[in-house]
């Protein structure tokens, strides 16, 4: 984050009220006829990168549908940009009020804000986890050609045909030791993309012992936005990158390195002024 990003994120509470009054978040409710209601982030630097800019979208698990919107922010990126992780993308975080997420209804935001927002279409990212993980393979696998790279976690998938997954770099991640999706479902998906030759772009990581919240830390930590941000819809090999990796102790200390990152910051703008 920014210097300035910092002293904003300590002069201020954060909280919805005051992140819109900067407008760095913004709620759009019923501006998708056919989509979600979904929250907005604007990076601090967004104005002098616009088209250059990433855009992610996370999809929030079970445990925060409603028609709530605050719910949604939970947990995600969004919560790890308050915490002070910097993340230089759009962030779309729509609110699923109920059921499975709808790959089509996630399509049309994704097409809303094309024609809203100006961003890189060739850096177009989705990661989500439990019900998310199956929203994120769901729509990943449907709209392979409008996504650079999809992370899933703790989920499975809906779809009947996987060969849209074997199309992206998708990375495919599961704790054995979670009680509330079992790590089979996420296998299964691997399995079945065996089956059919499509794992020339996938990766796969079974966290052994790793329970279900465990992997929330995923967004918190900051390679795994160095991870999505290694893939473009321009790179004709479209490979997935094995090099960076995430380990427990990555996950461990993922909101202890965002502190000492911003205490950090903290002692160099005190010593400026």
């Amino acid at each position: 984050m920014k210097r300035g990003g910092v002293l904003f994120w300590m002069m201020t509470v954060c909280i919805v009220g005051a992140w819109a009054q900067y407008d760095l978040l913004s709620a759009k409710k019923g501006v998708v006829s056919d989509g979600y209601d979904f929250w907005v982030y604007t990076p601090e630097d967004y104005y002098y990168s616009m088209e250059h800019t990433p855009l992610i979208i996370f999809l929030h698990g079970a445990s925060c549908c409603s028609s709530n919107m605050n719910r949604s922010l939970r947990y995600g990126p969004v919560d790890a940009v308050k915490r002070g992780r910097d993340i230089p993308a759009l962030i779309v975080t729509p609110q699923n009020p109920g059921g499975a997420w709808s790959p089509k209804k996630l399509n049309n935001i994704l097409e809303w804000m094309k024609q809203n927002y100006e961003f890189d279409h060739r850096a177009v990212y989705v990661l989500g986890m439990s019900l998310g993980g199956y929203g994120t393979l769901d729509f990943a696998g449907t709209y392979p050609d409008k996504i650079a790279a999809a992370i899933a976690l703790c989920g499975g998938s809906t779809l009947k045909d996987y060969s849209g997954l074997g199309r992206l770099p998708l990375w495919i991640v599961h704790g054995t030791g979670d009680r509330a999706v079992s790590v089979r479902e996420s296998q299964k998906v691997v399995e079945g993309m065996k089956r059919i030759g499509a794992t020339e772009r996938l990766r796969f990581d079974w966290m052994q012992g790793a329970s279900h919240g465990a992997l929330a830390r995923f967004f918190y930590t900051g390679k795994t936005y160095d991870w999505l941000f290694q893939h473009r819809l321009d790179d004709p090999d479209r490979k997935v990158n094995t090099i960076i990796d995430i380990t427990k102790s990555d996950l461990n200390n993922a909101y202890g390195d965002i502190q000492k990152r911003v205490d950090e910051l903290e002692i160099e703008l005190a010593n400026e002024q």
